[in-house]
């Protein structure tokens, strides 16, 4: 599992959370910061994933 997996992973969760609490005191901003957080995890989740699998592809 590469760093960037991991990192990505936190920040989806961050963002989950902030969106969730956002939505619970009708703050849109955090809201909106959430569902930000939550897609730029998800790229870095991506990213991570690339960087093992062209790893792996190196290794073979």
């Amino acid at each position: 599992m590469h760093r960037d997996e991991i990192k990505g992973a936190a920040k989806d969760a961050k963002g989950t959370v902030k969106e969730a609490a956002g939505k619970a005191t009708g703050n849109e901003r955090l809201e909106a910061e959430g569902v930000a957080d939550q897609a730029a995890g998800k790229v870095q989740k991506g990213v991570g994933n690339l960087k093992d699998a062209a790893r792996d592809a190196l290794k073979h």
